[in-house]
């Protein structure tokens, strides 16, 4: 199982009160998770990535193991640690203004 850890507002958006276990079909890629992700939420569907691009929306950051995997191919497979649900993979909403 992977963990997924989304933003206070996605888990509300949701309606999940801590992070989500998804069974992801192998190979375990940030494209994988996401596709998961959004088959079982459909309302995150354009939240996290463009209807159209499928490409990472602007405020929006991956973590991984304490690594950043925002700017990453969405072929990149996922490390181990996440793989085998010991650490979580991260989706961030990235924090603006001034």
């Amino acid at each position: 199982m992977i963990r997924v850890v989304l933003p206070f507002h996605l888990r509300n958006l949701a309606r999940v009160e801590s992070e989500v276990l998804l069974e992801v079909p192998p190979p375990i890629t940030i494209a994988a998770v996401l596709d998961t992700l959004e088959a079982r939420f459909p309302v995150l569907r354009g939240t996290i990535r463009d209807h159209g691009t499928l490409k990472r929306r602007p405020f929006i950051r991956f973590f991984a193991c304490k690594e950043d995997f925002s700017n990453e191919p969405v072929e990149t497979r996922l490390p181990e640690a996440v793989i085998n649900g010991s650490e979580p993979f991260l989706v961030v909403g990235a924090m603006a203004g001034g």
